[in-house]
């Protein structure tokens, strides 16, 4: 397997306000053969404020295993509310699908057979490029040319709606907290999805508390009413964030151990940044970043052993949505 960090930004071109000397990358899952796989970009949840480590090396292995090259994301977030993101993270997606079509011959992929899956947040930015393609040009004069539309997308308890139903701490990560109509508008994806919009695999558990499952709905609805080609599978229970759902999981062996944190780099560096005092928050908060995040520091455990074993019952019937995706993406990706 060849592991290879990748940055998908030159600095001349990378402008978030907030990124203190971060700039966005990708970390590749490559087959060493001679053959052509087809891609997969996976991105990550995590309310626009992280990249999950738990969303990332779990489900990278799993389609890798099934035969894709695989890309993770670790795209621009906005930790601490000091600069909404705007349309940057959308503007990073967009430049990794080019990117890795520039570079089909160099990664072993065939470039038109490239998917994205993304989960919750991550989700909504590959559901964002999925209905917006068109909206995002490129400053490369090399990757103007090359299109960014995904060929299929898998959408795991997805944000959708900055409506009724939304996750509105996603949408404050993006605007602020006083975001215009348009902007809500632009970002709730059920009111964008045409005819040209990729074939999209949705899942989610009807028990999600941080996104209602009507998020997942609202979407599958708009496919439906445009003719998208989709798939929607909504399980009977099971928290929000289940990932891959296997007992590895449960018990965050996710394979983001120190040295290879690549989902974590640009919180490292806005808390080194904040320890240096380079910012307006207190240095304490450096620290605390660190420890949330586990960061050269023990991360404090996620659930208690009688909440894994409520969590642990749900598994066998979730985790069965990686077998569902494979399938569902061998006919629109003809994978061999």
């Amino acid at each position: 397997m060849i592991n290879e960090r990748i940055e998908i930004w030159k600095k001349e071109e990378y402008h978030y306000p907030a990124a203190h000397g971060f700039i966005p990358v990708m970390f590749s899952y490559i087959h060493e053969d001679e053959k052509k796989h087809p891609a997969m970009i996976i991105a990550p949840g995590g309310a626009y404020r992280e990249v999950s480590p738990s969303e990332a090396h779990l489900p990278a292995m799993e389609f890798y295993g099934a035969g894709y090259n695989v890309f993770v994301l670790e795209y621009t977030i906005n930790q601490l509310d000091e600069a909404p993101l705007k349309m940057q993270p959308l503007h990073d997606i967009s430049r990794a699908i080019r990117m890795i079509r520039s570079c089909a011959e160099e990664f072993h992929i065939r470039p038109d057979r490239i998917a994205v899956c993304g989960f919750s947040a991550g989700a909504h930015l590959c559901g964002s490029l999925c209905v917006h393609n068109k909206d995002v040009e490129d400053p490369e004069e090399a990757y103007q040319n090359i299109s960014n539309r995904p060929d299929a997308a898998i959408l795991s308890y997805p944000v959708i709606t900055s409506g009724k139903y939304a996750h509105r701490d996603s949408f404050v990560a993006l605007f602020g907290k006083e975001p215009s109509e348009q902007e809500l508008d632009y970002m709730s994806l059920e009111n964008h999805v045409t005819k040209d919009t990729p074939p999209c695999f949705l899942w989610q558990t009807v028990t999600d508390q941080t996104v209602p499952v009507e998020n997942s709905y609202l979407f599958a609805q708009a496919c439906a009413q445009a003719g998208v080609p989709f798939a929607q599978h909504v399980f009977s229970e099971g928290i929000h964030g289940l990932s891959v759902a296997t007992e590895e999981w449960l018990e965050q062996n996710i394979g983001q151990e120190e040295g290879k944190r690549y989902t974590q780099e640009q919180v490292q560096m806005l808390a080194e940044a904040i320890e240096a005092g380079e910012t307006p928050f207190p240095k304490e908060k450096g620290e605390e970043l660190l420890v949330k995040f586990g960061i050269g520091r023990k991360k404090p455990a996620r659930w208690t052993e009688k909440q894994k074993e409520g969590i642990r019952k749900t598994l066998k019937e979730v985790q069965s949505w990686t077998q569902l995706a494979e399938v569902w993406m061998e006919k629109y990706l003809k994978v061999e």
